[in-house]
Formats: structure tokens, C-alpha cells, sequence
């Protein structure tokens, strides 16, 4: 352990509300190769129970203190080599707790190239500069005179020179910095203003044409719609104080900072200097600290956004293992048909033609009662793109063409983002080589009904659409991010072993890519998994690997029972000594929680297994394998409700939530637009974080509001009728948006009206 390593573990135990020594503990594991979702399940005595959530936040700012740590090393060096280190110099950069305070620090040393600062050294205009502070009563012109040479002809010249000195000097000045840096995130406002000529161009944006905002105050999604249009060249963007009384007081900061005083000339002459370097020098460095630390700060909210959305629709209801017709609606290009049996395996597919040109209502019907009848199709999957409701009302038509003794399926209308990324992926290209690209859409909306995590592991998160301005943020941040996501609910459910697919299997703990489609080969030639043990035999799968993955890979009705539930390998003479405390086969007690009653986990504790754990046997020998995710649910889309010119204020309908922002939610119910329930309509109280009510997938009652069809904008209400008072202004966009539109164009923003623009809706598909 470095000598650093203590201070990083007090620092992120403070962050993560943990003891030091449980950091200590976690950091030694995962430096040995452990993962967090095995760290998180198994080795709970170890760390002292931190879960999931914590080892993240501890993983992500250990990268960050041990990059800083490394900094930290890299400064000392660099001016101890300089000959310039002091004892508090060295102390200051021992105590600094960022990497911004470092930097401040070390600006006086860092190598730069010649300055303005250093040709007025070189010219001799350091002492004219000292005489002016020492002596203020003195002129600084009369002064100046004594420092004219060849390369200074006249005072303005000697006065500006010292002036270089001096503004150099300041900007380099680490607690001036701070000081400013501090007042300005305090004090500072956002001003976006409109280039001119680009009104048209930049409609979408125009709630931003003349904008005014505290830069502490700003949500992420206005700063993200700020930064895109500043980006775009539409508007400009200022970061600055009050003109008329923060910026003096900043320039005050600077004269404080040089000891200004009274009104003699040298303290005049100081003072406008101190405003020149403000105005000129470090206005532009706070402006452009403030900016990368508002970027950075939309960034994570942003990513934060896309991870929740996207653990809540991975661990979304599965409708389990039922066969499966799987439809994605087109008009022209026909309504795409693939089904499904109950492992996901493909049996048949075919383009169907309802609807105009071809109009072969009949030639449909007749096809979609075969298939249903052929392969005993229990649930229809109908993507929610364009001729959704179309299609949904067409089989509903066919379902009640259905014998009478034939079981009727039941059709649920899925999301279908991403579907079409999967459909030309080299992924489904080796899973389907032979089948047109168009159907393999259709399969992949009929598996992710069955099972949403199997299927959405095999398409790149940021294509699932539940982000907030995904494409601006730091790619490879927000990839990290939505990885651990996806690893974190694939071993939170747990995986098949003999039917997960290599995609399935490459995010279980310890596995990988390629070990994944080692374990997937090993089992095409060898036939299915009798035992976890018997992982050890695939090629390159090790016990380290073994170790890290074996809890989380499930084996149903194989020899070993044990292999079924979430109990690790290493802990299996722990549960059978607890079965055997019954007195009972231990198949027989595994889902019979009343056998287990009578038991005290303390009696179990010894050596190997601390309390944690054993309680973890006792829940899972309750409850072996249980699936954390929620029971199926559909949604019920109301009948004749089917465009947005449908839509009447006042009607209450039943919808799925597609999208969480920070604004509010987003809602599908049912006519191509999402509708935005703002978070001022979520409840019947005050709700700061729209997490706190809903989540994607959901399945929720909501009420029209407002209509503006022009625009395609829905807004919705889950308050009880009549209920709420006047929307916050300013609070964040208002409407709704379709599903691959571009962002509507702005208007004016008002209580109870849609008018914000929805330039800061979410899916970043523009």
C-alpha cells in the first residue's frame, strides 16, 4: 500500500458513508480481480456489508484519487527538480482535495512558453512594479521613468509591462482562485442570447434566444439545451456575475488581494489594474472553470438520468417463457411477423400486408389464426413505431375471429427502440445469417416481451432511447456507466446457464465476451451443463473466473439443487448443514419456508461464514432462484383513442411510462406521441426527483390536459382531478414527443400551457 492510499480511503469512505476500513477491504478485492456485483453478494463479512450501489461510487472515485494522487506526485517532483519546493509549499500541495486546487497551485511553476509577464521581467520591470507597491504615495509615472531602456521607450510602455507582471501574478495565485473561483458559483449567472439571423434556423431553441439563469440553480437538461445550441451556433453563452454589483466585488477581491487601501496614486493605479486583469484575464479563466464545471455537472445528472431509466426497463416484468408472435407495424413495407417458442427459438416468420397499397385484410387474418393455432402463440408483441395502434386494433379484429375453443392470446404493444440497431448488428447477423434484416426486428420485439433483459443486453444502451441528450455527454463515461448498469441487473436476476446467449452471458460477473461464448461453444458441442462444476471443463474458464460467476448462473432441475438458487459453490456444506438442522431433504425444504422457521441464523456463524451470509442461505433456501423483477403487467390503450386528434382535455387513459427526466415523464398512450406528465403533475404533493413516483415500465393512470396538434405536444396529469396549483416557471420542458421526430419548435412558456420547447426532451434522437 502507497503512502497515499490511506487518505484516498478516508476520503471515500466519507463519500460513500462507510468506515475506512471497510474502503481498505473493498479496494484489496477488487484490485485482486473481484467484481462488484460478487464483491456486493459474497464477501459481505469482508467489506462490512457495502452493496452494489456504494462499490460503484467507491470504484469510480478511487480511479479519480489515485489519477490525482498521481498528479499530486507529478507537481512535487516537477518543482523540486525546479528547485523550488518549500515545506509549505509542499504542505499546500499535500492538503489540496482537487485536482482544480492542485492545478492552481502549481500554475506559477508549470513550463509555459514566454509571456507577456516574462518579456517585462526580462526588460527589468519587475522592480518598477515592486516600487509601485511599496511606495503608493509615489506617482507611478515619476516612478516609471527611472525604468526606460532601448527595449522600454516610454513610461506607458514601463506601466504596462508592470502591469503584465502584476496580472500574471494574480492569475497564478492559488488562493485567489479559489476565493474567486467560490464567489462565482455563487454569484454567477448563465446569459444565452441569440446569434443574429439564426432566429429560423434555431427555432427549436428559442426559449433560450434571451436567457438569464443563477449558474447554481440550472437543471441539467436546460444547461445540456444550452450547451447543444451554443454548440450549434445559435446562441451565445456568458457566465458572469451581475455587471453592476458582482462584477465590482470581484474586482474588490482582486485589490483586496494586493492590499489596496486608500486613494493615493499607487493604490489607483493598482486598482485599475486590478480591473483590467479582472476584465481582461480572469473573467475568461472563471468563465471557462464555470463552463467545464456546468458541462461536467449536466453530464452526470444526464448519465445518472439514463442509468436509472435504464435499470428500471432491464429489470422490467418478463411475460415468462410463453410462445410468442412477435409483429413490427409498417405501412407500405408490410407488418413484419416472427415467432417465437417459450426459450426465445425462432419457428416461423412472414411479411403480412393489411393495410394500403396492397390491402390484404384477409390474406392477414387468415395468416396471423395459422400461426397462432400452429405453434400455440399465448402472447402477440406489437412494436409501438409507426401503424402500432393500426396493428393492434387489426389483431384485436382477429383475436375475436378466434374460435371459441382455441385459446386467445393476449397482444401487449412494446417498446421497439432499438430493435432496428439489433436488426443490422453483426450480432444478429450471425444469430439469423439467413433471414432478412426487416424480420429480424420482428424476433427481437417478440423475445424482449418473454424476457426484456435477455434480449436488451444485445444492443448497445445508448440506442435503447431512455437518455437525456445522450449524445452530448462524455461517451466514455456514460458507456462505463450503463455497462455497470447492465452487468449489475443481469446478475441481480441471475442467468440460465444452459439457455442465456453469449450476449446474455458475456455481462455475468467474471465472464466476459469471450469466456461467454467459450461457455456458449462448450455447450453446443457437449450438450447442457449438468452442474456448475462442470464450467471448470470449458477452455480458459479458470477457478478465479469460476469463483466470480458460479452464484449467479443458475441450473434448473440438474443433480445438485443447490445449483438452482443463488447460494455460491464455496457456501454448499454451509446450507446442507442448515438443511440438515431441519432434518429434511433438502429438496423439500428448498421453497417451504416454514421448515426453516425454527432456525437462528448465529447458530450457523463459524470461521468461513460470517452472519450476513448465512442469512443470504436462509432467504434463498425461502425462496431459491427468486426473480427480483415486478409480476407481468400491460397496459390496456383506450379503444378509438388512436392519433393525437383524438386526444379530448379531460380524458383519462391508461399508458406506460417510456422515459424518467428530470423534468417529469414521458408516457405512451397509445397514438404515436408520447405524452410529458411535468413533475408538477406526477402527485398530489411536492415531488423534487420524478423517480420518487414512477419509473420506466411502469404502467400508470393519466389524465389529458393539454392538446396542441400543430406542434404534436400531449400534456398529462396523474394528480387528481382539479388538483395542483400553478406550475413552477421555468421548471423544465412541456409536452410531449414521437418517436423519431425531431424536437418540435419553442414557444412561449406559461402556466398550465405546453409553450416551453421541447429542445430538452429526452432520446437525444435528434
Amino acid at each position: 500500500m502507497t503512502t497515499a492510499e490511506p487518505r484516498i480511503a478516508r476520503t471515500i469512505a466519507t463519500d460513500i458513508g462507510a468506515r475506512p476500513q471497510q474502503v481498505t477491504a473493498a479496494v484489496e478485492l477488487l484490485d485482486g480481480g473481484a467484481t462488484v456485483p460478487f464483491v456486493a453478494r459474497y464477501r459481505k463479512e469482508v467489506t462490512g456489508g457495502l452493496d452494489d450501489t456504494q462499490l460503484r461510487l467507491l470504484a469510480d472515485r478511487l480511479a479519480y484519487l489515485r489519477e490525482m494522487e498521481a498528479r499530486r506526485a507529478a507537481i512535487l517532483k516537477s518543482i523540486d527538480e525546479q528547485g523550488k519546493l518549500t515545506d509549505d509549499l509542499a504542505r499546500a500541495i499535500s492538503g489540496a482535495e482537487t485536482k482544480a486546487a492542485l492545478e492552481d497551485i502549481y500554475l506559477p511553476f508549470k513550463p509555459k512558453r514566454r509571456t507577456k509577464a516574462m518579456i517585462a521581467c526580462e526588460n527589468g520591470l519587475d522592480p518598477l512594479l515592486r516600487a509601485i507597491m511599496d511606495d503608493r504615495a509615489a506617482n507611478p509615472e515619476t516612478l516609471a521613468a527611472a525604468y526606460l531602456s532601448e527595449a522600454v521607450p516610454d513610461v506607458k510602455t514601463a506601466l504596462i509591462g508592470a502591469r503584465d507582471i502584476l496580472a500574471e501574478e494574480l492569475a497564478e495565485s492559488a488562493d485567489l482562485l479559489g476565493r474567486l473561483r467560490d464567489f462565482m458559483r455563487a454569484e454567477a449567472f448563465v446569459s444565452a442570447r441569440v446569434v443574429p439571423g439564426k432566429e429560423e434556423a434555431g427555432a427549436k431553441f428559442s426559449d433560450y434566444f434571451d436567457h438569464r439563469e443563477k449558474w447554481a440553480d440550472m437543471p441539467a437538461h436546460r444547461a445540456l439545451a444550452i450547451l447543444r445550441a451554443s454548440k450549434e451556433e445559435v446562441v451565445t453563452i456568458e457566465i458572469a456575475p451581475d455587471s453592476e454589483t458582482g462584477a465590482p466585488r470581484a474586482v474588490n477581491m482582486i485589490a483586496a488581494q494586493i492590499g489596496i487601501a486608500g486613494d493615493a496614486p499607487g493604490d489607483t493605479w493598482l486598482r485599475e489594474a486590478a480591473a483590467w486583469t479582472w476584465r481582461i484575464k480572469l473573467s475568461l479563466a472563471m468563465y471557462m472553470d464555470l463552463l467545464g464545471e456546468l458541462r461536467r455537472r449536466a453530464h452526470e445528472e444526464a448519465i445518472a438520468v439514463f442509468a436509472r431509466n435504464l435499470r428500471d426497463l432491464l429489470l422490467a416484468a418478463p411475460a415468462g417463457a410463453r410462445p410468442t408472435l412477435g409483429l413490427d407495424p409498417g405501412i407500405r413495407t408490410g407488418v413484419k411477423a416472427a415467432v417465437v417458442d417459450g426459450t426465445g427459438k425462432l419457428l416461423e416468420t412472414a411479411t403480412l400486408y393489411p393495410f394500403q397499397p396492397r390491402n390484404d385484410l384477409r390474406g392477414t387474418e387468415v395468416k396471423v389464426i395459422e400461426m397462432i393455432r400452429r405453434h400455440g402463440v399465448d402472447l402477440i408483441a406489437i412494436g409501438n413505431g409507426t401503424a402500432s395502434r393500426e396493428t393492434e386494433r387489426l389483431v384485436g379484429d382477429i383475436l375475436r375471429l378466434l374460435p371459441g375453443d382455441m385459446p386467445k392470446p393476449t397482444k401487449v404493444v412494446v417498446s421497439e427502440a432499438g430493435a432496428s440497431v439489433y436488426s443490422a448488428s453483426e450480432l444478429a447477423a450471425r444469430e439469423f445469417p439467413d433471414l432478412d434484416v426487416s424480420l429480424r426486428g420482428a424476433v427481437s420485439i417478440a423475445r424482449r416481451l418473454q424476457d426484456p433483459l435477455a434480449e436488451l443486453v444485445k444492443i448497445e444502451p445508448k440506442s435503447i432511447g431512455v437518455g437525456q441528450y445522450q449524445h452530448d455527454v462524455d461517451q466514455r463515461r456514460l458507456a462505463r456507466t450503463l455497462e455497470a448498469v447492465v452487468e449489475d441487473a443481469v446478475n441481480a436476476v441471475g442467468v440460465d446457464l444452459n439457455t442465456a446467449s453469449a450476449p446474455l452471458l458475456s455481462h455475468v460477473a467474471g465472464l466476459g465476451p469471450r469466456l461467454a461464448q467459450a461457455v456458449v461453444d462448450y455447450r453446443d458441442a457437449n450438450g447442457a451443463f449438468p452442474s456448475r462444476k462442470t464450467l471448470l471443463k470449458v477452455p480458459g474458464l479458470g477457478p478465479k473466473a469460476f469463483e466470480q460467476a458460479a452464484g449467479f448462473l443458475r441450473i434448473r432441475d440438474g443433480a445438485e439443487p443447490l445449483d438452482a438458487s443463488a447460494v455460491h459453490p464455496e457456501a454448499y456444506g454451509l446450507a446442507r448443514k442448515i438443511v440438515a438442522a431441519c432434518g429434511r431433504d433438502l429438496r423439500a425444504i428448498m421453497g417451504d419456508g416454514t421448515a426453516l422457521k425454527g432456525l437462528r441464523a448465529e447458530d450457523f456463524v463459524d470461521d468461513s461464514f460470517g452472519l450476513p451470509t448465512v442469512r443470504d442461505i436462509l432467504a434463498e433456501l425461502e425462496k431459491p432462484g427468486r426473480d427480483p423483477r415486478p409480476e407481468f403487467r400491460t397496459a390496456s390503450f383506450a379503444e378509438g383513442v388512436e392519433d393525437i386528434k383524438d386526444l379530448k382535455p379531460g380524458m383519462m387513459l391508461e399508458g406506460t411510462v417510456t422515459n424518467v427526466a428530470a423534468f417529469g415523464a414521458f408516457v405512451d398512450i397509445g397514438v404515436h406521441q408520447d405524452g410529458l406528465v411535468h413533475v408538477s403533475q406526477l402527485a398530489d404533493r411536492f415531488v423534487k426527483d420524478p423517480h420518487e413516483v414512477v419509473k420506466a415500465g411502469d404502467v400508470v393512470k393519466v389524465r389529458v390536459v393539454e392538446v396542441d396538434i400543430p406542434r404534436k405536444r400531449i400534456g398529462l396529469s396523474m394528480r387528481k382531478q382539479g388538483g395542483g396549483g400553478p406550475r413552477p416557471p421555468s421548471s423544465g420542458p412541456k409536452g410531449g414527443r414521437g418517436k423519431g421526430k425531431p424536437a418540435p419548435k419553442a414557444g412561449p412558456q406559461g402556466n398550465g400551457a405546453i409553450g416551453a420547447a421541447l429542445q430538452a426532451a429526452m432520446k437525444g434522437k435528434r
